[in-house]
């Protein structure tokens, strides 16, 4: 069957869900019957998801279990953002930085608990890694009367911060981490590099940025810069920062009421398949792939837009209904294989 092509279809590519390590809010007697509901019914649809959690993948996981099951029918792509903080401070807080991984190796949460397991954190005497068991510990060594494990788990989530030479060396080292895993970093001034605001902390924000393949914010300026467009020439962008850089936006929620409702309704635009592969391609074309607003950009009035082409009483035919991309320009093919035919067609229909 031949697909209608790259398509701009509306991606979550930051959500949390019930049972997220900090700030759980989605309260009600059955949360995941009333958060998978809201992703179900959310308008415009829902294509894509990123499930976001602070340093694990249980609630990914999660998630994909009730995919399995029948929910979340209409979102065709699912994969892990896995969420740290550096131990860079921002203006309130500590620069939040998020690991968007490819479902694609079905070994894909397993290769990367592996990658967490080499991020290590020094404190009360010990050296603590990036796993369940790890964060639990350092939660009850930093507060000594917490018992229960899933209130250390979240103090322990709290304390650790990822150093940020370190976690840049594990993702050089490993081949697998190369071709499967993106940067995101949040461009917010409370936990992102916008905070990072003295003359001291300039090499640090720049180097952070140069990181990152994907900037997590919705401002239209930083949009604007992250493209070559306003304070810096793409010249200026490829030596400083290794290039232009998409600008995405979720809703962040750690609650019911924000699940798919980001701020001022500005939801994430990808141009391409339900694939991590158009997540790549964006970061290769920000400007004309990835799009952070109500509506995606329009090529054309719909009403000017040919949606498919069907052959009439044509047996010998392989493909009789032929979908067609609103952004089509060009219709390839070998000679006499009825190319003049078909674009005469659709200069009569029109």
């Amino acid at each position: 069957m031949i697909g209608r092509g790259s398509e701009w279809r509306r991606w979550e590519p930051h959500i949390h869900a019930p049972g997220t390590v900090l700030n759980n809010q989605f309260g009600g007697g059955t949360p995941w019957e009333t958060y998978l509901t809201s992703l179900e019914t959310a308008t415009p649809k829902i294509e894509a998801i990123a499930v976001t959690d602070y340093y694990l993948t249980d609630i990914y996981q999660e998630v994909l279990r009730y995919k399995a099951a029948g929910r979340l029918p209409s979102v065709q792509l699912i994969f892990p953002n896995v969420e740290l903080r550096l131990d860079v401070a921002a203006k309130t807080g500590f620069v939040n930085l998020h690991l968007l991984v490819s479902p694609e190796d079905p070994r894909h949460v397993e290769e990367l608990d592996r990658i967490l397991q080499r991020l290590q954190f020094q404190a009360h005497g010990d050296t603590f890694n990036c796993t369940r068991q790890d964060l639990i510990s350092l939660g009850k060594k930093a507060d000594t009367s917490i018992i229960d494990d899933r209130a250390a788990l979240a103090h322990g989530a709290t304390q650790f911060k990822v150093n940020f030479d370190q976690l840049r060396r594990v993702m050089r080292e490993s081949d697998w981490a190369k071709a499967n895993i993106l940067i995101a970093v949040a461009g917010a001034a409370g936990d992102g590099t916008s905070g990072l605001r003295q003359a001291a902390d300039a090499t640090m924000r720049q180097e952070i940025e140069k990181f990152a393949h994907i900037i997590f914010s919705s401002s239209p300026a930083q949009r604007e810069f992250w493209c070559g467009r306003r304070g810096v020439t793409l010249d200026q962008l490829r030596e400083r920062y290794g290039g232009c850089k998409p600008c995405l936006h979720g809703s962040d929620a750690h609650d019911q009421q924000t699940v798919g409702q980001p701020v001022e309704d500005r939801y994430s635009w990808i141009k391409g398949g339900l694939e991590f592969d158009a997540l790549r391609q964006a970061c290769i074309d920000p400007e004309g792939r990835a799009h952070v607003a109500v509506e995606p950009p329009r090529t054309a009035m719909p009403s000017q837009v040919i949606s498919h082409v069907s052959l009439a009483d044509a047996g010998w035919a392989a493909t009789p209904s032929i979908p067609l991309n609103p952004g089509l320009v060009a219709i390839i093919g070998a000679r006499g294989s009825g190319k003049t035919a078909l674009g005469l067609g659709l200069i009569t229909s029109s």
